[in-house]
Formats: C-alpha cells, sequence, structure tokens
C-alpha cells in the first residue's frame, strides 16, 4: 500500500533540478521546493491528528522474511516502515526530498559531491545515534549484497566518508545519471552495529533494529504480523513526519483467497480493503452494513500515473522471439468484451507504458525523437515511424472473428501452420504452447477467456496458479511464458528505473528486472538517453521513444487502468480535509475516539 509506494518513490525517483552549492532543507524537481525552509508540515495532514488504537489490514501473500533487502525470502508486508531513508518525498508535488535522517544536503555545483548532515536527534530503535558510519556502512552493504536493483543504482557513488561526526559525504560518478543525487537522498539506512551481528544476506525472521516510527511487535511466520507504534520515535516532531503515524498497532493477517478476504472484511476481521476488482465493487457491497453506512464504500479520484499492467511474454522463450506470433497472442485479449462482461464498464485500455503523464506517445515521432531512433531503423518495426500504438479493438461482441482471422495470418507468416488443428512450427516440429502463470486466482476469468480464443487458434493455453515462493523462485529464475506485472505504477518522471527493467546488460542477471529478458541496441540507446536527461524537453523525448519502440515490439499484453480508488471501510477512520495528490493518504488517517480507546 503507501510504504511500498513510499519506498518505491524513493529507490526509483528520477529527478533534475537547480541547487546552490550550499545546505539546502530539500532536493527538487525543476524549480522551487513547495515548502519552504522552516515549514512545520505537509499540507495533506492534520497537524493535530489524535494517535492511538489499532488497525487490522489484509495482504494477498505470504511472507518468510523481515530482511527487506535481499532477494532471498518474501518480505514481511509493513516491514519498510521500521526503516528510515536520508531523506523522504512529500505526496502533493510530482518530485520533491525533504529531511529525514539527513536534515539538510549540500549538492556540489558540479555534482560530483553530496554532503548530508545526520539529524542530531537521529536514533536507532535500541537509543543509539545514527552516525556516518552508519550510513556508509548502509551504502556499502546494500551495493555488494543487496538486491541487484540496489547494486545497479548505487554503482555509480564511487564512495561515502565520513567528514565529522555528523556528516557524511558521498563521491559520485562523472559519468552518473541526473537522478543520482535523489537516489542516494533515498537510500535507506540500516545499523553497522546490528548486521555486523546479524548476516545481512540470509533470510531472517528476527526483528531487525530499525529507526522508523514502527517496530515489529510481534508474528506468526506466512500468517501474520503487528507493528506497534514507537513511543519515544525520535522525528515524530520532524516537518515531514508530523500528523502522521497514527496508529498505535498496525496488524497485517495474510489472506491468499480473494473471496476469503472479501468476506473476512464484511465480518470485520479486517478494517480497510481497497478493491481491485471491478465486479465486487459494483456487486458485491450490496449489504446491510454499507446500507447502514457501518462500512463504507469510499471512491478518491487521484492523478497518479497508471503506467503498464500487462502480462508480458518471456523472450527467452525461443516460441515467442517473432513479434508477429506475439502479436497474434496478443489479439486473443477481447477486452471490450470483458470490460462489458467482467469488468462492468469501469477501465481504459492501457496504450502506454506511461499511462496518464505527459510522458506517454500519444503522437507520431517528432524530429528530436526521430533524430534519437533514425540509426537504428533498418531493426526497429516500421510502425514506430508512421503510426501511433493503439492496442487492437473488437465489437463486444464476444466473437472477434476479423482478430483472430489477422492473428491466423500472422502466426503463418511466422511459421506456425495448423496439423490437425494444433498450431506446429513447420521446421521444428513444435507445437506451439503457452502457460500463464499467476499467484492471483482473479486472473482466472480473464485468461479463461483468452483461452478459449487461443484454442480457435490451434494454440494450448493454460492457466497456472502457484502459491508465493514458488512464483518468487521462477521469476527469479526466469522459469516462465506469460505474467502479469504492472511497470511505473506512480512513476511521474521515468528515469533510472527503466534500465532495471529494460536494458540488456540486465536480462540474464538472476532475480533481476527485465522480466522480458529484452536486449535492443536501440533500447539500450534510448534508456542512455533517458537516464541522462538534464531538461525536459530531452527527458520527453527519451520516454517518447521508449514508450513507442517499446509497445511496438510487442512485448506485452496491455491490461487496463481506473483513475481513482476504490477503497472500503468501517466507519472508525477520520481523514485530513486535503487529499495528497499522489496517493491515498492512508498515513495520514486517524481513528475516531471510540476505537482510540480500545485496547
Amino acid at each position: 500500500m503507501h510504504w511500498c509506494r513510499r519506498i518505491a518513490a524513493c529507490l526509483l525517483a528520477l529527478c533534475f533540478f537547480h541547487q546552490p552549492a550550499e545546505a539546502a532543507h530539500s532536493l527538487v524537481l525543476f524549480g522551487e521546493a513547495k515548502y519552504r525552509p522552516g515549514f512545520k508540515h505537509f499540507n495533506y495532514v492534520n497537524p493535530k491528528a489524535p494517535k492511538g488504537g489499532r488497525v487490522k489490514l489484509a495482504y494477498p501473500a505470504s511472507f518468510d522474511s523481515l530482511n527487506p533487502f535481499i532477494v532471498k525470502g518474501l518480505p514481511a508486508p509493513g516491514i519498510m516502515q521500521t526503516f528510515q531513508t536520508l531523506m523522504t518525498s512529500s505526496l502533493d508535488e510530482p518530485q520533491s526530498y525533504y529531511g529525514l535522517i539527513a536534515k539538510d544536503v549540500v549538492l556540489s555545483k558540479d555534482r560530483q559531491t553530496m554532503t548530508f548532515t545526520i539529524n542530531a536527534k537521529a536514533r536507532w530503535h535500541d537509543g543509539t545515534p545514527i552516525t556516518p558510519d552508519d550510513v556508509i556502512f548502509s551504502l556499502e552493504t546494500l551495493k555488494t549484497k543487496g538486491d541487484p536493483v540496489y547494486r545497479l543504482h548505487y554503482g555509480p557513488i564511487e564512495k561515502a566518508e565520513k567528514i565529522d561526526r555528523h556528516r557524511v559525504r558521498f563521491h559520485l560518478a562523472e559519468s552518473a545519471s541526473r537522478d543520482l543525487p535523489f537516489i542516494v537522498a533515498g537510500m535507506p539506512v540500516i545499523s553497522k552495529a546490528y548486521y555486523t551481528e546479524h548476516d545481512f544476506e540470509k533470510s531472517s525472521l528476527e526483528p531487525p533494529l530499525g529507526s522508523g516510527p514502527y517496530r515489529v511487535k510481534k508474528m506468526e511466520p506466512g500468517r501474520t504480523i503487528t507493528y506497534e507504534l514507537v513511543e519515544d520515535y525520535w522525528g515524530k516532531d520532524l516537518p515531514t513526519q508530523v500528523g502522521q503515524n497514527n496508529y498505535k498497532q498496525i496488524r497485517f493477517d495474510v489472506y491468499r483467497d480473494d473471496t476469503v478476504a472479501l468476506e473476512a472484511l464484511k465480518s470485520h476481521e479486517f478494517d480497510l480493503h481497497e478493491e481491485y476488482i471491478a465486479r465486487n465493487w459494483a456487486t458485491a457491497y450490496n449489504i446491510p452494513a454499507v446500507e447502514r453506512g457501518e462500512l463504507i464504500k469510499y471512491m478518491a479520484p487521484h492523478t497518479i500515473p497508471r503506467g503498464m499492467q500487462a502480462f508480458i511474454f518471456n523472450l527467452r522463450q525461443n516460441k515467442f522471439k517473432d513479434p508477429r506470433v506475439r502479436e497474434a497472442i496478443a489479439l486473443s485479449m477481447d477486452f471490450e468484451w470483458m470490460n462489458r462482461t467482467l469488468f462492468f464498464d469501469a477501465y481504459e485500455r492501457n496504450n502506454s507504458f506511461f499511462q496518464n503523464t505527459p510522458f506517454a506517445a500519444t503522437k507520431l515521432p517528432t524530429k528530436s525523437e526521430l533524430k534519437l531512433l533514425e540509426p537504428y531503423r533498418d531493426s526497429l518495426p516500421p510502425e514506430i515511424f508512421t503510426k501511433i500504438y493503439m492496442p487492437p479493438a473488437t465489437d463486444g461482441s464476444g466473437n472477434p472473428r476479423e482478430e483472430l482471422l489477422r492473428a491466423q495470418t500472422l502466426l503463418k507468416d511466422a511459421g506456425w501452420e495448423l496439423k490437425d488443428g494444433i498450431r506446429t512450427n513447420t521446421d521444428t516440429g513444435e507445437k506451439l504452447s503457452i502457460t500463464f502463470l499467476t499467484r492471483q486466482k482473479t486472473f482466472e476469468r480473464v485468461i479463461a477467456a483468452m483461452i478459449r480464443n487461443l484454442t480457435r487458434l490451434g494454440i494450448e493455453a493454460k492457466f497456472r496458479f502457484v502459491d508465493d515462493a514458488q512464483y518468487q523462485k521462477r521469476l527469479e529464475t526466469f522459469d516462465f511464458d506469460l505474467i502479469s506485472i504492472w511497470w511505473n505504477r506512480g512513476t511521474i518522471y521515468p528515469g533510472n528505473e527503466q534500465l532495471n527493467f529494460w536494458h540488456s546488460s540486465q536480462a540474464d542477471i538472476p532475480g533481476g528486472q527485465n522480466m522480458s529478458g529484452l536486449k535492443n541496441e536501440a533500447v539500450d540507446a534510448i534508456l542512455d538517453k533517458l537516464v541522462n536527461a538534464h531538461d525536459l524537453d530531452t527527458l520527453s523525448t527519451a520516454a517518447h521513444a521508449l514508450d513507442r519502440t517499446l509497445l511496438w515490439h510487442h512485448l506485452v499484453i496491455p491490461h487496463w487502468h481506473i483513475r481513482h480508488f476504490r477503497v472500503a471501510f468501517w466507519d472508525m477512520f477520520e481523514m485530513p480535509d486535503t487529499r495528497p495528490t499522489y496517493g491515498l493518504g492512508f498515513e495520514t488517517w486517524w481513528l475516531k475516539p471510540e476505537y482510540r480507546e480500545k485496547p
């Protein structure tokens, strides 16, 4: 939920800025920060929000680790709220960072060094101070032993050095991308003392020593975990923390079945649920508790970028190497029929990896884009230069005859003929079969509809539901045909994270994020331009070029999106009058008096 979005923002933030070489309270994108030096709190909080009470939330996957920084294990929900970063973002600006562990930062004019001053009040949960040594240890440990994402992001940081008891300086490579200062600012800090005594690379269920507003109180691995508010949390009066973290306890219970979870919500086994299933929102809440106003259906519009949710092909599989095969399989999705029949017309089809942002390629290439793309014209799909990508649309009747005829032609041209009703490769004799791998049963109806159409094409298609541990393992080893992924959710300015998703260097790293296995010289060149863009025009050019290139390679079967939150919660919460622009803001809510007083 909001913790995931906050951490994702900290890890993947991408910005261009103008900062003087003097101590600043913020790093900001394009111009000045919304909140000036000396600000008291964010505008979307109630600074007088009372604290207390307990909330129970549902989590859809199992967990077996309290170390969220490594590939091994499934991290527990909410665990990142026990840690802190050097700086933190606000939820009502496109991108900006303000003081947290670090009270200020000096970014040199040549952008080669960043010097952070650690807040003298910053403490670990055992009362010991957070020091420059902890910051240096965090960088070195995450960079060499952490998840591949950290290794990629922190690679251009040459070193960190201790200046004095409160200051630490980062030295950045001369070739570092423009987003690196913000990646540094969003770096989580871990305890040197704790991880000197405990193996960082081990998946562990021992509560780690943290510095955040919450600590682990109790848990049952794979079933439930409870966090308690740190009463003497050192940062509670910081402007970036005032009015937040208002629950005395937060408990997550694992519900791996969506139907069971929904019934548990209705029985008030937990307190709040963000609904992702359109059918449920339309029909499953017609119960007395909703009619009486005890269970509230809350729809909140937002401007959060929707990114791209889609099925992605594993290009490591020979059968998917020809883009005509991928395009043909994508034609089996009859979204218009699904939206009318399954989704109650709740959604819009995705047509960009940067949905609902100015970086979506909604027009033909500009001269600047053509200059970037032209050197690779011979190796790129010709449609990139002449057409605006839109996913195929049907008449919604449930019989997409024209689309399946088009798919049949594509398959035949790619060397897959029908033999005895089975799609067969004319060179190898291989029968074309695909498996949709998922840990979400809710996709079964969608995939079943696609399977009907794929069967008409002579393709054997299967739905494979696996548990969380097996799913994670198969992703780490790239052992799948198609999976569902959501890229760029909440990403306002695309940047370094795109290297993780699409760069050739990431395609063969176990546990990496280049799930497609894409290795493409043109994409690599576009990515280089994107991460090193130092003005908005250059960034837009590269992002548009990346978007249209990925789309016309038919790497994915686009899903759909919605532009508001659908949240059901029991009538026990109060919230500020002002909502954040880029989030639900659940961390700013508080409980009504009768619920705060419950033991």
